[in-house]
């Protein structure tokens, strides 16, 4: 990008503030050929071991106007072996920096010794050391008038702190270390101001699992406890809420984020080793967190990313060749708005999408806009300017179809990232951050619609300094605050490219960190066995929803760089499903022996979910119909409906038709036809009855009924006799009456007895054979329940 200062079609100001600067690099020339004379020892400083770090921990304010006084804090240490001494610590005001490219330079090389700043302020505003001994740190500070300055007109200053003294083996002063940094001086409000907008990201990684206690409230499960520490006072997302209520910032946000922290907000419980759980405790601390988080919104823009966060990248690049991930994208989309408005209460953004870095190409776009976003936050580092402009173009690019590629400037996006956890780091970016900003609003009068989209998940220490720089900016006079949407809509730049690089030039370091196309295929896997099994639910909610979201976890851009954590969550909600549909499952059944030509053979199918199950038919097929027939015919299907927690025998009517064994299968199917759980096979014994054998039994029952009537007539001639031997008096008797008389209603013979009375008598070989219960003395299979 070329950064002159002049350049046609700007107007007359910004030319007039180059000729100034051009002026005032010239009134410097004999300075620097004086610098250029100074002693060949002075030259080779940079090179000496006895040299002393400065750390600037502390400018304050970042930006002075007219009137405030610059305090500059820090320490020095001595990283030599030679104590220095005569030391002073001195302030250097250095020229204007006229080009962004300028500001980096510094910026790459802030301690170098033989980049000098400038000529001290000297006189009283400077802090004097008599010894630093070796490894010993010092600490400074430095008041000054701005007015002290000599700052001439409006622009970025270098501004070095520096620490001169002398040792006793070069015992002559001269600069021994120093730290160079920025001074943005804009004292009066610019007549055209940039408008910016800043991404406030509140984005975490996966934190909930698809697990899920058993009963109806159904206690989320979590991988581990992190999120408390972050949302807790002092962690990295408690500080963002509490640093951006302040803020006039977009809120960028991860519905799983808001979620997950609900979910916490009640019972929940954290996953232990080899399946155990253990409760949560920090229910306090989330629902402070949603109250604190809650207000900071009220009246800012928040816009809502997909569920999740998905990886647009990823997904574009390995998972469009695999059918159904795209869908998911539309889900986690569909989502987010109902997640955010039901836990914040307000009605959230969701056309942005926004891809890893900003970085884009072709296929990237495409995914990014087929969930409906029609808006995509990139960086100006992806979308390179080739039109040769010499200012920073608006952030707004339409990049055809509909679809606008919102720029966000790289420099600036990328200002707080590495370790800032010491002051001078930070300080340094605070600085830096200011100082690209005042230098892209100096570039033109036009005024531009400015994005910083930070990285994603910044640490605490780059919350506070983005916090810090973004409270000096915001207080400064060359910015006004803009929300996200308002930069999208912005009137684009003419000259600004609107071509969307290739494939080819995506960073390879990102690609290196994208999800395989296994990782979408076992996805894939995943959906197609949570279809099966939620057709058999009464409530599908209870499955669906978890499972759902746990797939939209699994696409997280918060995997990136996690590729053995991401494998085993995977892992795990796949193991968890197929262990929730297993509890739906056929009972092992041992050998059936039938002693008929026909019988019921039960089969028992056992649910072990809390909800009722349905919409499932089994079926019990013969290997060998012309031996057993199930229903009349090879198999035979009956619907399934059971209780939670129950169990149901499922009936079948078999004939047989020859003797031997049979094996026969049992499947339970969903209504669609697709295979649900194990299949269970059994062997079924028959034991036909032949036409010989009954000839037998039927002429011995013959026999029986024959010698029962031959003494029953014995009897009654016996009985005649006796009558006609007692003589006449006896002829009036009823031998009816008679104890023992075989005539006597209640003093049948067993025979008798036993001919008479069928429908109460035992079974006997003749009757049909009853169901398959207790045709055999084996036990049944373990488990096996008839209905409840």
């Amino acid at each position: 990008m070329a950064e002159a200062a002049h350049f046609q079609g700007t107007g007359a100001s910004p030319a007039r503030r180059w000729i100034r600067r051009t002026g005032a690099l010239l009134a410097g020339a004999p300075l620097l050929a004086g610098l250029l004379q100074l002693p060949a020892a002075g030259q080779a400083q940079a090179a000496s071991s006895d040299t002393v770090s400065v750390a600037v921990d502390s400018l304050s304010p970042s930006a002075p106007t007219d009137g405030d006084t610059l305090t500059v804090s820090g320490t020095v240490t001595n990283n030599g072996k030679q104590a220095v001494t005569g030391a002073h610590v001195g302030l250097q005001v250095g020229p204007l920096l006229n080009t962004r490219s300028a500001i980096d330079g510094v910026s790459r090389h802030s301690d170098d010794l033989q980049s000098g700043t400038g000529s001290e302020i000297g006189g009283k505003y400077e802090e004097k050391f008599s010894k630093l001994a070796p490894g010993v740190a010092e600490h400074f500070s430095i008041s000054v008038p701005v007015d002290k300055l000599d700052l001439g007109e409006d622009g970025v200053y270098k501004f070095g702190v520096s620490l001169s003294g002398q040792t006793s083996a070069r015992p002559w002063d001269r600069v021994l270390g120093i730290q160079q940094t920025f001074l943005p001086w804009q004292p009066s409000e610019a007549g055209t101001k940039t408008k910016t907008t800043f991404l406030w990201p509140l984005i975490s990684t996966v934190h909930m699992t698809a697990r899920t206690g058993a009963g109806e409230l159904q206690t989320p499960v979590f991988l581990n406890d992190d999120l408390a520490k972050e949302i807790a006072p002092g962690g990295r997302l408690a500080q963002m809420v509490e640093l951006g209520k302040d803020l006039d910032v977009t809120w960028v946000i991860d519905p799983d984020l808001l979620a997950s922290v609900d979910a916490m907000a009640g019972n929940y419980r954290i996953q232990g080793d080899g399946g155990t759980t253990t409760a949560g405790t920090h229910q306090a601390a989330a629902k402070q967190w949603l109250a604190n988080l809650q207000q900071a919104v009220v009246g800012k823009e928040v816009v809502a990313l997909p569920f999740a966060d998905p990886d647009l990248a990823s997904l574009a690049h390995s998972g469009t060749s695999v059918t159904g991930s795209l869908s998911h994208l539309k889900d986690a989309t569909d989502v987010a708005g109902i997640t955010v408005k039901t836990i914040l209460h307000v009605t959230p953004t969701t056309d942005f999408a926004w891809p890893v870095e900003g970085a884009v190409d072709p296929s990237i776009m495409k995914v990014a806009t087929s969930a409906g976003a029609d808006r995509v936050i990139a960086r100006s580092d992806s979308l390179q300017e080739t039109a040769g402009l010499p200012y920073t173009p608006s952030a707004a690019r339409p990049v055809g179809g509909g679809t606008t590629a919102v720029a966000a400037d790289a420099r600036l996006s990328t200002a707080f990232e590495g370790d800032l956890t010491k002051a001078d780091s930070a300080t340094l970016a605070v600085q830096e951050f200011l100082a690209q900003s005042l230098e892209v609003n100096a570039q033109t009068d036009e005024q531009r619609s400015i994005v910083v989209a930070p990285q994603r998940m910044p640490t605490a220490s780059q919350v506070q300094a983005m916090a810090a720089a973004l409270k000096a900016l915001q207080d400064g006079n060359w910015s006004q605050s803009q929300n996200l949407t308002a930069a999208a809509k912005a009137k684009p730049d003419p000259s600004a490219t609107t071509r969307i690089p290739s494939r080819s030039v995506y960073p390879s370091s990102l690609r290196k960190q994208e999800l395989p196309r296994t990782s979408f295929e076992q996805i894939a896997r995943t959906q197609d066995k949570l279809d099966n099994f939620k057709v058999i639910l009464s409530d599908q909610s209870r499955v669906v929803t978890p499972f759902g979201r746990a797939i939209n976890r699994e696409m997280s851009t918060s995997w990136r760089g996690r590729s053995t954590e991401a494998d085993s969550f995977r892992g795990d909600v796949e193991a968890w499903l197929d262990e929730l549909a297993d509890q739906v499952k056929l009972i092992d059944k041992s050998e059936t022996k039938l002693s008929g030509r026909s019988a019921t053979i039960p089969v028992t199918v056992q649910n072990n979910l809390v909800q009722p199950v349905s919409h499932l038919v089994l079926r019990l097929t013969s290997s060998q119909p012309t031996r057993l027939k199930i229903g009349g015919k090879a198999y035979y299907e009956q619907p399934v409906d059971v209780s939670g927690g129950h169990s149901q025998s499922v009936k079948f009517t078999t004939s047989a038709n020859a003797n031997g064994r049979v094996t026969v299968l049992a499947q339970m199917y969903t209504e669609d036809g697709q295979e649900y759980g194990d299949p269970v096979s059994f062997d079924v014994k028959v034991t036909e009855v032949t036409p010989t054998v009954m000839l037998v039994i039927g002429g011995g029952v013959l026999l029986l009924v024959l010698a029962g009537f031959r003494m029953y007539t014995q009897r009654k001639r016996a009985a005649a006799r006796q009558a006609e031997d007692n003589g006449p008096d006896a002829a009036g008797e009823d031998i009816d009456d008679e104890p023992g008389n075989p005539g006597a209603p209640g003093d049948r013979l067993p025979e008798e007895s036993d001919a008479r009375s069928g429908a109460d008598d035992p079974e006997q070989p003749s009757d049909p054979a009853p169901d398959t219960a207790p045709e055999s003395a084996d036990p049944s299979g373990t488990g096996e329940r008839v209905d409840r």
